[in-house]
């Protein structure tokens, strides 16, 4: 599945990432304000292993576009080791772009992609920090109910918030 259009007004597009894409992803990445620098290089490494289509790589990878502007980006894939469960490894959405259900449909976009897929079990994982609280508010209202709390992993008082949604 490689594209994805729904017929609204500004109509979003979801379709495969390419390495074009880059720049724009990236920019994304930053204008949230979310990530540390070590943070944002590990999207850079993600996102070019998926678009690239690296041998091996586990990752699948997609944007969203409204007239033909990337306004989203989304990154999932099988966690191995596993039967059916998948990862959401990114999902952002340009800060101009929040509340415009475009993370709603990326998620959604991924949700079909991995029943496809035979998955039955999707986890995500974000910061416990004030800061996230959008972001966790996000995951519940798409579904996902908060599963594991793990104290000060990411930092001394920044826990890892672990989400996962089962898919039927």
């Amino acid at each position: 599945m490689d594209t994805h259009m729904l017929t609204t007004p500004n109509a979003v597009h979801i379709r495969k990432a390419k390495v074009a894409d880059h720049p724009a992803v990236i920019d994304i990445v930053r204008a949230t304000g979310f990530f540390r620098p070590t943070e944002i290089e590990i999207a850079f490494e993600v996102f070019d292993e998926a678009a690239m289509n690296k041998r091996g790589s586990n990752y699948r990878s997609y944007v969203a576009e409204v007239a033909d502007q990337v306004v989203g980006w989304i990154c999932f894939g099988a966690t191995p080791g596993t039967l059916g469960t998948f990862d959401v490894y990114w999902i952002v959405v340009d800060p101009a772009r929040q509340r415009h259900r475009v993370g709603s449909q990326l998620l959604e976009f991924a949700e079909t992609d991995i029943r496809k897929q035979k998955g039955r079990l999707i986890v995500i994982e974000t910061s416990g920090s004030e800061r996230y609280l959008p972001t966790r508010n996000f995951y519940e209202q798409n579904a996902y109910h908060l599963a594991a709390d793990v104290k000060d992993f990411y930092a001394p008082g920044d826990d890892k918030w672990i989400f996962a949604k089962k898919l039927s």
